[in-house]
């Protein structure tokens, strides 16, 4: 286990290492300055250091950062923190004055945000001395409790000297307040509460000093047995007033200075706390002192019952560790108050208390194996943490160590870690282990100046003259200003010297700085960092992010320019340099019409990704090609006087009988009206294509005339003839109708018969001849129009 725990120890240093140092600057003017700012930030002190326009907060950054910047080891100030133990007496874990804990007095010189750590040994004593103190309830429900505790000091003893020669055991009784409504006020009441029928009973009272300490088993009988059960009105009882004055009499009960001082507390009922007193009317808080006159508590009905966290406080300060044997309908409260009470155990007890020393001895048991350390009057703004390095560890990182199962005679450490986190001043705190009276006393003392600053020259020649250098900077004196005080503070606002502070007529120092003596003195940014250049025109913040990290974390932000770091590229240096995600399957880049960025193709305007093979944008390429196809497959067309010139740049074609190459298929009409069929593949390049043309042409053949003209005419032919057999129908048609007229009127006229063919022979001919030339004219129009019609496809074909 100790292993596994150094193991983790080891990982989380390493991890702390693998953290990258930055320097978190705020408003630096000095090196005092900055190595208060925060636990990474180093001063460079070498002469000019700063470039033109940067102020000297530039000289505050990491270590890494400066060297980088070109400054020279030896004049980086960094300050570490100093471990200095002064006090360190060797372990003697037996004898009446054992030292336990070591080392016993250290100093600390630290540096504000850098945490200093060290180790603590601890070795349990062999034999440490015991002190016991036996606090029992005396409410008449404990009566039965009461004749096996004035038999019990035989066996404590018995017990506790078990573990040491030097074991001493008290006595103390309570009940509870003797004021209303705590406690029958009743005059008669108040001198027996107990039954009627009990002869043995004593005044009511709050706490009773009994015993001080002894290692007299005949005295602690003796004196216990004269003690009777007494009464009170409600279940709490007084018993953190009771405990309260065990822990600060010190005298009184007997505490020895150097022994494990145990408080053993037997009830079977609950507690009153602060606030309860109000109901009596007692309104004064507890003051935490010794108020015993005699073998009572004085001010048991004048003060106001503890706080838990006030008796937990004055226990802890007097190294004292509670014992609650209790009743187990109470187990559930006493454990909760457990809870809050460092080195506290809690059993049960029961309902006689024959199982006391048991409980007491298991108790104890645990108490002593289990180490705490923890510390008292810690600064503000200083943490400590605590690593325990043991078989039974605690949890590290924690404002207390735990090692637990601590057999006597084992030593055990632990890594205190002391971090201040502003320049204090000098002030001490103790660490201890809770119940044992050994501690270590640390003295701070801050870290938060420069050497370099104690060794001011008064003039030196880098300050013209004029100032002193203190860590690298000019001081000048009364009269100059500048960044070498070369300038009289009479011709700071002069105009000429306020124009040399423009850029091209604009504001002075960009507005992010102050014109002194003619030069820009650069303002910081909000973040700490400083605005640089002549005219203070850059900063190192205002570059483009990548996953929120400037420069994607894998650059310098350079005057709002991303400088990547080898081996990646971008504008926020987002990618690696790899041409990887651009190769196509013929192994060029982006098919020679992009470039590659950022392992992706970076397409020319109409060409698609991944790796600019299509072009949905750009014109039918087998149009455009034609001519090209034409002179090279057949020396025709337009181009073929320029073949070579126009076309081997950009098509290299041949004939085929049968296509090979991948690619689109194209079927053109040439310049003679023949069908061309090629096949276009484009090669890498923006323009440059590789054609198959097919070997053969498909030309139409010329037109069939005598066919087109005897087919025409006869078409005509049969047309005129269908035509004048309907104008012959519809005649007849017309001449049925007008005869049944006629037929229909002769009827019924009266009139004598008259021949009919002299109605035929006026009427029907004059009608016939009529129809007759109409459907010849109708007949001679559509011959005319069909010749005319066709010999203009005929012109037109031709």
């Amino acid at each position: 286990q100790a292993l596994c725990v150094l193991l983790l120890l080891w990982l989380m240093m390493f991890c702390l290492c693998q953290q990258k140092e930055v320097c978190s600057k705020t408003v630096i003017n000095s090196c005092a300055d900055c190595i208060t700012s925060g636990p990474y930030c180093a001063w460079c002190q070498q002469l000019n250091f700063t470039k033109a326009g940067e102020q000297e907060a530039v000289r505050c950054d990491t270590v890494e950062e400066l060297m980088e910047r070109g400054c020279r080891m030896e004049d980086v100030i960094s300050p570490k923190n100093d471990i200095d133990i002064t006090a360190n007496q060797a372990l003697s874990p037996e004898g009446r004055e054992p030292v336990q804990m070591r080392p016993q007095r250290i100093n600390l010189k630290l540096r504000p945000g850098l945490p200093a750590t060290f180790k603590v040994s601890f070795k349990r004593a062999v034999g440490y001395p015991v002190d016991l103190y036996y606090l029992m309830d005396l409410s008449y429900s404990m009566k039965d409790d009461l004749a096996n505790v004035k038999e019990l000091g035989k066996d404590l003893l018995a017990v506790l000297k078990k573990v040491t020669k030097h074991a001493r055991i008290g006595f103390g009784a309570f009940v509870d307040k003797t004021v209303l409504p705590y406690t029958n006020t009743n005059k008669k009441k108040l001198e027996k509460p107990c039954d009627e029928n009990d002869q043995q009973c004593q005044a009511a009272f709050g706490y009773r000093h009994v015993l001080s300490m002894t290692d007299s088993e005949a005295e602690f009988r003796n004196q216990v047995s004269q003690q009777y059960i007494s009464g009170n009105l409600d279940p709490p009882e007084g018993s953190l007033d009771a405990m309260m004055q065990a822990a600060v009499c010190r005298v009184k009960i007997g505490w020895r200075n150097s022994s494990t001082r145990l408080l053993v507390l037997t009830t079977d009922a609950g507690f009153h706390t602060a606030g309860d007193g109000k109901l009596a009317g007692i309104l004064e808080p507890n003051d935490e002192q010794c108020h015993m006159g005699g073998q009572l508590y004085t001010k048991s009905n004048e003060m106001d019952y503890p706080s838990v966290g006030q008796l937990a406080t004055m226990l802890e300060k007097n190294n004292i560790q509670p014992i609650f044997a209790v009743t187990q309908n109470v187990e559930k409260v006493y454990k909760e108050l457990s809870e809050m009470i460092p080195k506290s155990e809690v059993g049960i007890l029961s309902s006689d208390s024959r199982n006391v020393v048991q409980l007491i001895e298991n108790a104890y048991n645990k108490l002593s194996s289990k180490v705490t350390v923890s510390h008292d009057n810690i600064p503000n703004d200083v943490r400590v943490l605590y690593t325990p390095i043991c078989n039974n560890p605690g949890p590290a990182g924690y404002s207390e160590g735990v090692c637990d199962k601590v057999p006597v005679g084992e030593m055990i450490s632990f890594n205190v870690t002391v971090t201040a986190d502003s320049c204090i001043k000098t002030q001490s705190f103790t660490i201890r282990p809770q119940g044992i009276k050994d501690t270590l006393t640390v003295t701070i003392t801050p870290v938060c100046e420069c050497e370099c600053a104690r060794s001011v020259d008064s003039v030196h020649q880098h300050c013209s003259d004029k100032g002193s250098v203190d860590c690298g900077i000019c001081r000048c004196v009364e009269g100059f200003i500048g960044q070498f005080c070369e300038c009289s503070s009479g011709n700071k606002d002069t105009s000429a010297l306020r124009a040399s502070c423009r850029r091209d007529n604009g504001t002075e120092c960009e507005g992010r700085g102050d014109c002194v003596c003619g030069r820009c003195q650069c303002h910081t940014t909000e973040s700490g960092s400083s605005y640089h250049g002549e005219f203070c025109q850059c900063d190192d913040e205002h570059c483009e992010k990548f996953q929120n990290k400037l420069c994607g974390g894998n650059g310098q932000c350079n005057c709002g320019e991303c400088k990547c770091n080898p081996g990646y590229e971008g504008s926020a240096c987002q990618c690696t340099v790899s041409e990887e995600g651009c190769r196509t399957p013929n192994n060029s880049v982006c098919y020679g019409r992009g470039v590659c960025k950022c392992n992706r193709c970076e397409c020319k305007e109409g060409y698609q990704r991944p790796h600019c093979q299509t072009c949905l944008g750009c014109p039918d390429q087998c149009l455009s090609k034609l001519n090209c196809i034409e002179c090279l497959g057949f020396m025709s067309g337009p181009l073929k006087d320029n073949c070579n010139t126009v076309c081997r740049g950009s098509v290299h074609g041949e004939t085929v009988e049968q296509f090979t190459i991948p690619g689109k298929e194209c079927l053109q009409k040439d310049s003679e009206g023949c069908w061309i069929k090629f096949k276009l593949e484009q090669l890498v390049g923006e323009d440059v294509y590789r054609a198959e043309i097919d070997k053969q042409r498909e030309c139409p053949k010329p037109p069939n005339v005598t066919a087109i003209i005897a087919g025409s005419l006869a078409g005509v032919a049969i047309i005129g003839i269908l035509l004048l057999l309907l104008v012959k129908l519809l005649i007849h048609l017309n001449d049925l109708k007008e005869f049944r007229k006629f037929e229909n009127e002769k009827k019924k006229s009266k009139w004598a018969d008259v021949s009919l063919a002299l109605f035929g022979l006026r009427c029907c001919p004059r009608r016939f001849y009529s129809y007759l030339c109409f459907s010849f004219c109708l007949y001679l129009f559509i011959i005319l129009f069909t010749v005319f019609i066709f010999l203009l496809l005929l012109m037109t074909n031709y």
